[in-house]
């Protein structure tokens, strides 16, 4: 996965028993179906329910979607903000098991449209989902409690320093391609807890996931990266396999946001100084 800014969002309780998952309006642009409930949007995009482009994610993931003073926000919901408001409808966010991004469940079964999860694009995902076009460069930092004693990632290994990392993530891949046996956890939030608490000594995650974290004293005071390990990792948005229609509006928006500047303004928003590199990833890795 991994971790993208301009608007604030409307909560909607999703309807149903306790089992039901957590729905949540994330867009202000207005509604356009004609009148009709009619599930095909601007440019023939078909959607899952009329007047809505439906967007699974897995909260909490900042800085790309996080829920803050009960609204989802952060640098995907706002470039799926942008998708939505081409497509003349709203869009809204299903909170989902993370697992499920790899296989494409919620996008086969209908309940997506599409999924944004600051995911990496890997030729195994793409067995499963077609990707948008790269929208961001992402790389692996490793964060160390200061009293730890530990400078650099070969520091945790030879020391015996437990790793931590985030379940079915890029991350804990990485980690066990090294040797590691991390201590996996369900969710970002819950990778920073592990830290807190001591039940790790260092963690691997996406370095803008990091640098949230760092902008809060009590955590810069505590913690520091000991390693940004570029792993040649780019965050893609994913549909149906086969939905070429609305992976092309995606594709348009991205591109579209890096030409007339909103991206950089989002990027600063929600990530931090703009990455130029980050705007105009490899084609090699699409």
């Amino acid at each position: 996965m991994n971790t993208l800014p301009g608007r604030r969002t409307r909560r909607l309780l999703a309807a149903g028993t306790a089992a039901a998952a957590l729905a949540l309006v994330a867009a202000c642009t207005s509604t356009d179906d004609g009148g009709s409930g009619s599930k095909t949007a601007a440019g023939g995009v078909e959607l899952v329910k009329a007047g809505q482009l439906t967007t699974c994610t897995h909260l909490p993931y900042p800085p790309f979607q996080s829920e803050i003073d009960g609204k989802v926000q952060g640098f995907d919901v706002a470039l799926i903000d942008l998708v939505a408001k081409n497509l003349g409808v709203e869009q809204k966010i299903v909170d989902t098991p993370f697992e499920n991004f790899k296989t494409g469940a919620f996008l086969n079964s209908g309940q997506c449209d599409l999924a944004a999860a600051g995911m990496t694009i890997t030729e195994e995902r793409k067995k499963n989902v077609d990707f948008s076009d790269p929208y961001f460069d992402a790389t692996q930092a490793v964060l160390v409690d200061k009293k730890s004693g530990v400078s650099s990632l070969a520091d945790v290994k030879s020391k015996g320093v437990k790793l931590g990392a985030q379940a079915q993530t890029t991350g804990e891949d990485y980690a066990k391609s090294k040797g590691f046996d991390p201590v996996s956890f369900e969710s970002s939030d819950a990778v920073l807890n592990g830290l807190r608490t001591g039940q790790v000594k260092a963690v691997i995650i996406d370095y803008p996931v990091v640098q949230g974290w760092l902008k809060d004293k009590a955590n810069a005071d505590a913690f520091k990266v000991v390693d940004n390990l570029n792993t040649g990792e780019q965050y893609g948005f994913t549909v149906k396999k086969g939905n070429t229609k609305l992976r092309e509006a995606i594709n348009k928006a991205i591109a579209d946001a890096k030409a007339d500047g909103t991206y950089k303004k989002l990027y600063e928003k929600w990530i931090g100084p703009y990455d130029a590199s980050a705007a105009s990833p490899s084609a090699s890795a699409s």
